[in-house]
């Protein structure tokens, strides 16, 4: 009997997920470049199951029914390509390859393209959940070639998480649509991590509680509306002893990576002039992280100022849970306004109820809210941003003064909340009838003559003022600045 699918790359990744479809009754066939990979496998994990190994593509490919599922768990990039190169040798019209991997979305449109023209239909997944997701239960977003999606469905739904019966895997868009969205899913991470690290200094460095008392806090957060998958995580990782009976954490060097997806969601951002600030300031904080010695030389140099926190300590702490909900929600309205207009630009008619619903179960971002992210593009499935839906108006307005408290209390205090701030100066920027871009504008017209829109005349008529006497009537229209 041959194998169902075949999946390259046994790293943990690939290990979970393939243990994952043995256990929902689907035989799968492995290959890993390293080939002592397969045996440790065969012989460990994989031990009395239906997996099979293989020791070259070729046989690989030989081991599967048809049409044939080839799933890569590999590094995104060039190893990719290299691999489609040598699978497309192998494979016949109709067969199939997955990219389960985080590879950035212009990458999977062309390949989709490409291997169209050749008759092998292409997928690119994206799989969150981490090493116990893909062992018990990922969220996975497919986008590609819609025809392999009745293929590939029963065993991508049978492996995801589901929520009140549903599978968090559901058909995203053609072409590179679910790597995007996987793309956004993993700003949004970097956002809700970097907005509970802030929430976690404020407390333990501005407020002076201890990690067993920090913890108790984000349990009981945990019990509430910002109840999450990261907040779950965080009094684990708090209360964590070292060998020396000492909470690890506080021994853990301050220098924090990335693979890269946060910078390609805000580079989106970007390229669509879409405000994604709450998530490029999350990268950035990395960014800052990473520069570790500097750091330390101007602490000695730039020391911050001796203060203390002085009132009402578990005001306070109420303050930076508010602060850390109206945040979060800031973030999740931001990452659904990019894909709102990527929807628009690249045309893949992204569903937002339905990624809200795809990420309620097995994600690193599942939350409590994302039901009423789900019930708001019901309501209203052409809604400008999720701030204005009545759910989102409620929680901000009830959370408003504790999270301008916090912030003012990071300022006080010295202790940097970039997530925190940029979230509540977008917030108010997004409100705002009037903002400052009309001296913007005048000073653009003024060294560049690139003119300007009146209030006084209707959208769409530009003008254009002689503003020194020498700079003549004629509007710029080559230079841009």
């Amino acid at each position: 009997m041959k194998a169902n699918i075949g999946l390259i790359g046994l790293a943990v990744m690939g290990q979970n997920l393939v243990l994952n479809m043995n256990d929902h009754g689907f035989k799968v066939a492995v290959y890993n470049r390293t080939l002592s990979k397969v045996d440790e496998f065969l012989d460990g994990p994989a031990k009395n199951t239906q997996i099979i190994g293989a020791y070259s593509l070729e046989e690989l490919i030989d081991k599967l029914e048809s049409p044939r599922i080839v799933m890569l768990m590999v590094k995104a990039g060039e190893v990719i390509d290299r691999l489609i190169e040598q699978l497309v040798l192998l494979l016949s019209p109709g067969d199939i390859i997955v990219d389960g991997g985080n590879s950035l979305f212009t990458d999977t449109d062309r390949r989709t393209l490409s291997l169209k023209e050749k008759n092998i239909l292409y997928i690119g997944a994206g799989v969150s959940g981490g090493e116990e997701g893909a062992r018990h239960g990922p969220s996975i977003m497919p986008g590609g070639n819609i025809t392999a999606w009745p293929i590939v469905k029963p065993i991508f739904q049978a492996i995801s998480a589901k929520v009140d019966g549903q599978p968090c895997c559901e058909w995203v868009g053609d072409n590179g649509a679910g790597h995007y969205v996987k793309m956004v899913h993993n700003g949004i991470e970097y956002g809700d991590m970097q907005l509970i690290g802030e929430a976690y200094q404020l407390m333990s460095e501005g407020l002076g509680l201890s990690a067993d008392e920090t913890a108790a806090v984000f349990s009981e957060w945990n019990q509430g509306p910002l109840s999450s998958y990261l907040i779950e995580i965080t009094p684990a990782i708090l209360t964590y002893k070292d060998e020396d009976g000492q909470p690890l954490l506080a021994k853990i060097l301050d220098s924090a990576g990335q693979k890269g997806t946060g910078k390609w969601t805000g580079i989106s951002a970007l390229d669509l002039g879409i405000p994604l600030t709450l998530i490029a300031e999350a990268v950035f904080a990395r960014c800052l992280s990473a520069q570790k010695e500097q750091r330390v030389k101007a602490a000695s140099i730039l020391p911050k100022p001796i203060r203390k926190f002085s009132g009402d300590k578990e005001a306070m702490v109420k303050a930076v849970g508010d602060a850390l909900y109206a945040a979060k929600i800031i973030s999740y309205a931001q990452g659904f306004s990019l894909m709102r207009e990527a929807s628009k630009e690249y045309k893949p008619a992204l569903h937002y109820g339905d990624i809200a619903l795809m990420w309620r179960g097995g994600c690193i971002i599942r939350s409590r809210f994302l039901n009423d992210i789900k019930q708001a593009y019901d309501t209203d499935p052409d809604l400008d941003n999720l701030l204005l839906a009545d759910f989102f108006v409620d929680a901000i307005k009830q959370a408003d003064a504790g999270w301008r408290k916090a912030v003012i209390a990071g300022i006080e205090l010295a202790i940097p909340t970039p997530a925190f701030s940029s979230a509540l100066a977008y917030y108010d920027g997004y409100r705002s009838e009037k903002l400052p871009a009309n001296l913007l504008q005048a000073q653009r017209d003024y060294f560049g003559a690139h003119s300007y829109e009146r209030l006084d005349r209707p959208r769409g008529q530009f003008f254009h003022s002689d503003w020194t006497g020498r700079g003549g009537k004629t509007a710029s229209t080559s230079y841009i600045a």
